[in-house]
């Protein structure tokens, strides 16, 4: 676990300079023909959903680990995992309803990409609140909502193509202007490091909360 830590100031580090360029990369890049200056803001909102999706995937992964070997480090990687996915949840659903008034007219549309968005959000809340507040036993309750978060991922991201909203299809990032790419990806590349560092962190707090309460309870006894 040490030799993990240790890229964490590196990846820190990566991510703060990243995010320094990001705003002189994408000054650069040209305008989306409908939107206009708003449509910019997609270079943080995109990556930040990429990053809650994967992150409720490495929580979902790690529960199901944990539901079936009750390993530690499976849990510990979970509940990480979880307030990660509600940090990056919390982003995605600020910046796209600022996005929305602009380029809707509206704040909120309650179509099925925003709707199931809000929603897997919610449930990994739910996970939170269950391990803060459920009691004796609830790491295996809560890993079981871990693993059903996950299993609305796929849910969310293929709901604009199956429900014709007014949110855009999954092949936006796909069919993005040349100019566009390096600035999204590099975007990308930014938060993957901060969401990195930032899960080693959390990870490291997590495992030395169990090792002190094992020492509390040896205390006691």
């Amino acid at each position: 676990m040490q030799s993990r830590s240790n890229l964490v100031p590196g990846l820190l580090a990566v991510a703060a300079v990243m995010f320094a360029v990001s705003p002189f990369l994408i000054d650069a890049a040209p305008y989306e023909s409908t939107m206009g200056l708003i449509q910019r803001i997609f270079y943080y909102h995109v990556p930040a959903a990429m990053i809650m999706f994967a992150s409720a995937f490495v929580c979902g992964i790690a529960s199901a680990i944990y539901l079936a070997k009750r390993t530690p480090g499976s849990d510990a990687t979970a509940i990480a995992a979880a307030e990660l996915v509600v940090v990056f949840g919390l982003i995605v659903l600020v910046t796209g309803p600022i996005w929305a008034r602009k380029a809707w007219g509206v704040w909120w549309q309650w179509d099925a990409r925003l709707t199931s968005s809000l929603v897997l959000w919610l449930i990994f809340v739910s996970y939170l609140l269950l391990r803060r507040f459920a009691g004796a036993g609830s790491e295996m309750l809560a890993a079981a909502v871990g693993v059903f978060g996950m299993a609305n991922v796929p849910f969310v991201y293929w709901s604009v193509n199956v429900w014709r909203t007014i949110h855009p299809t999954t092949n936006v990032v796909t069919s993005l202007a040349p100019g566009m790419r390096l600035p999204f990806y590099w975007c990308v590349f930014a938060f993957l490091c901060l969401y990195v560092a930032l899960l080693l962190l959390r990870l490291r707090l997590e495992q030395g909360r169990v090792a002190l309460e094992a020492i509390y309870a040896e205390i006691e006894d």
